[in-house]
Order: C-alpha cells, then sequence, then structure tokens
C-alpha cells in the first residue's frame, strides 16, 4: 500500500513506510529548501549550515552526537541540493527513537558556536578549493553556471569563500530558522517502522517547531553559454547540456527515457557509436537533472584532447537524431532499465525514505509505484521525438571544456553540429 502522509499542527508532515520482516530502519527527515533559495550574499550558506549543526546540537558535542548513533550500530549523514537539504540515519530497528531525538536537535537546537564557525569555514573553503582541483567536479560547475548565469541554480552549491566569509552565528541562525521552517519539513521513515510510534516521535521531536519560511525560489531561465579552461591535464573534460523540463512537467519520463537511449548505458547510442565504434572516449554519459520547474539534458565525457572536437560533433548527431521516433526494441529496452532502476532503488530502506520525502515536497502525496511504471510504460516514440524537437527549439546550449588547449574549439563545434 502507498504509504500515508500526516501534517502535525505546525505544517510538518510524517511519511511512514513499513517492511516487513527487516532489522533496520532509515529515518530522513528533509526541508524542501536548499541553494536555490539563497541570493549571491548568501550563497553557500545552506551548505555551511549543515555542516555547522553537526558542531553541536541538543547538549551534544560534535563527537557525541556520532558516538551515540554509532554506539547503537547506526551511521548518520547529511546533504545539501539546491532545492532541499536532507538529514539521514540508518539504525537497526529499535533505533528510531534515538535517531529522531539526534536529528530534531541538528535541525531545531544546534549550538552554533562562533569558533567552531571559523574553524568550520575553514574547512568549508578546503572543499570549494578542493572541488577547484577536481576537474570532473570543476566542469559540472562550470556548465551549470553557463547554463543558468546570474541566478541561484548557476552558482556552486559550496558557494564562494567569499560569500561564506560573512555569515556570524546569529545570521546563520536566523538562516537555519527560515531554511528549516516547519513548513518545509518532511519526516520519513521506511523500514523496521511502527507508524503509531513514528507519529508519537514527530510529534515529541517536530511538534514544537515553528517560523516562517523562506520565499519561493525564482524561476529558473536556461540562459546557455560557453566555459572554457585551459589546463595541463592528461584528458579533455566536456559538459554538454540542453534546456529540458521539470520533474512536474508531462513530459518528464519522456526525458528519462530519451537520457537512457542516448547515453544511459552499455546498450546506448553514445556508448556504441563514441566508445565502441569510433574509440573517442573511456567514459561517455548522458543524463536529465530536473528541478521544480526546469531541468536539463546533460552529456559527460571524458577524452583526448585532439578528439574533443570530433566527440562533440558525434553527441551533437545523436542528440539531433532522436527528433526521429526510436524503434520499437530500443524504446522498449529504455523503459526497462528506468523501470529496474526504480524498482531496484526501492530495496533499499533509505532511498524510499528519501524518496517518499521528495515526492511530498513536490506533489503534497506519495506516489505509487505500479502507477509510475504505468507511466513510464505509456511513453511513445513519437513523445520523445516530439520532446527532443522542444528542447532543441530555442537553439541554447551550456558546454564546458576543461582541458589541454587542443581541446577547447570543441565548444564550438558542438553548437555548430546542433545547431548549423
Amino acid at each position: 500500500m502507498n504509504p500515508k502522509v500526516h501534517r502535525l499542527a505546525n505544517g510538518v508532515r510524517v511519511v511512514c513506510d513499513p517492511l516487513p520482516g527487516w532489522q533496520t530502519v532509515a529515518l530522513s527527515v528533509v526541508a524542501g529548501r536548499g541553494a536555490r533559495f539563497e541570493d549571491a550574499a548568501h550563497s553557500g550558506w545552506s551548505h555551511l549550515l549543515e555542516h555547522m549543526v553537526f558542531k553541536g546540537a541538543g547538549g551534544r558535542s560534535a563527537k557525541d552526537i556520532v558516538e551515540v548513533i554509532e554506539g547503537e550500530g547506526g551511521h548518520i549523514n547529511a546533504a545539501t541540493g539546491y532545492e532541499r537539504t536532507s538529514f539521514q540515519i540508518r539504525a537497526l530497528k529499535d533505533g528510531l527513537d534515538l535517531g529522531s531525538s539526534v536529528i530534531s536537535d541538528l535541525v531545531l537546537r544546534p549550538t552554533m558556536d562562533a569558533d567552531d564557525l571559523a574553524r568550520e569555514k575553514q574547512v568549508v573553503g578546503q572543499e570549494i578549493a578542493e572541488a577547484a582541483d577536481t576537474p570532473d567536479d570543476l566542469v559540472f560547475e562550470l556548465a551549470q553556471e553557463a547554463a543558468f548565469a546570474d541566478q541561484p541554480l548557476g552558482r556552486p552549491i559550496l558557494g564562494t569563500a567569499k560569500s561564506i566569509k560573512s555569515a556570524t552565528p546569529q545570521t546563520l541562525g536566523a538562516w537555519r530558522e527560515a531554511l528549516y521552517a516547519p513548513e518545509t519539513l518532511v519526516v520519513s521513515a521506511a523500514g523496521a517502522v511502527d507508524e503509531d510510534e513514528l507519529l508519537k516521535l514527530a510529534e515529541r521531536d517536530f511538534g514544537g517547531a515553528s517560523g516562517a519560511g523562506l520565499a519561493a525560489a525564482e524561476a529558473g531561465a536556461f540562459t546557455g553559454g560557453t566555459k572554457t579552461v585551459a589546463k595541463r591535464l592528461e584528458q579533455a573534460n566536456l559538459v554538454f547540456l540542453l534546456p529540458a523540463v521539470g520533474v512536474k512537467d508531462p513530459d518528464y519520463f519522456a526525458l528519462r527515457l530519451m537520457a537512457e537511449m542516448l547515453g544511459g548505458g552499455m546498450a546506448s547510442r553514445l556508448f556504441q557509436e563514441a566508445r565502441e565504434i569510433r574509440g573517442l572516449a573511456y567514459a561517455i554519459d548522458a543524463y536529465s537533472e530536473t528541478y521544480d520547474d526546469t531541468g536539463v539534458l546533460g552529456v559527460f565525457a571524458g577524452c583526448d584532447a585532439k578528439d574533443a572536437g570530433e566527440l562533440a560533433e558525434v553527441t551533437a548527431a545523436q542528440i539531433k537524431a532522436l527528433t526521429q521516433p526510436v524503434g520499437a526494441a530500443e524504446l522498449s529496452r529504455a523503459k526497462a532499465q528506468l523501470k529496474g532502476s526504480m524498482f531496484m532503488g526501492r530495496e533499499s530502506a533509505l532511498a524510499r525514505a528519501e524518496q517518499a520525502a521528495g515526492q511530498v515536497l513536490l506533489f503534497g502525496e506519495t506516489l505509487d509505484p505500479a502507477a509510475v511504471a504505468g507511466e513510464i510504460e505509456g511513453v511513445t516514440a513519437e513523445q520523445i521525438a516530439a520532446l527532443t524537437t522542444r528542447i532543441l527549439a530555442p537553439g541554447k546550449a551550456a558546454t564546458a571544456i576543461l582541458g589541454p588547449k587542443a581541446s577547447l574549439g570543441a565548444a564550438d563545434r558542438f553548437q555548430a553540429a546542433l545547431f548549423g
């Protein structure tokens, strides 16, 4: 049965997904706010806050927080994205009480010590520097910046050393109250969990949360552009992005299938043409990244600098080819892969808890996997062809090339091959 969604009096929503026979439980507390809700002055604050709450909360030190969870056989983690921030605990089946207590302290009662904040700014500064020194991280940041220029979606989730420098315990505390406001919170548990127990714990630990949340994020607008950086590397790193649809768009599953056929696996068009037939790249993948109101179709590849231009043209040709309806066997294989990924992912309690929370934030309810599979099965070859034409219609692409100087011309060759 589909998990039910409960709402506490203060607006916090609760989802319970019991799995009989499981010996573990996963708890995910997700705030439907993230880096997309930051202006330039606050860029990176959501990620910095996620770090800071682990420095001390609810009377526990940073060491106490991890020791009390690990002492009961559990694991704790957190992640910040553009549209949400997630705190996660995996534990043995009797660990829900402790897990809920610890996460509520992190979200609602962090210590926010000034000395800890100074040290954590240094840590995040090192993380920013590490990303800049990692080619296959930096090239994605460059592509995102080109795709959504001068917008929150175009800024790195980590922020910059300058933008996080201005945060104080007081200003970051105010940011926490807005970011983790009760109307944005979903408490989601899956595995060895009892619904009545979860509701009691949620009321105990999150029923007192208060405060008004951040305003809605500005609409995303794909600008397109080119970012190239010459660097002495063994390989050229290439990312090509095209404007696509958001997660609520009727063509969402058509986009997912399009990305699967283009470069989702070893049978995909790009893998076969670019790697198997032409030997241009060891790694080449296509993917879709979707947000509430917009999205991108992306291709990433690593190749020898001398092959970058040809690889760009091959990629453009394979994208354009999808404006024609695909064959029945290719479409059937893509549907099987997408459905397989969905159902295999549901064999993880944490993935189920996270997925349910995300669905509640987007749609106000959890989705029936069988109904989702039915929607995937209902996508036609003509729908995918029409979506490809729609994606290409604006004549915009975002291209990022990071590597030897000889590879940088691949950006222009991709644009020319795709749009003429």
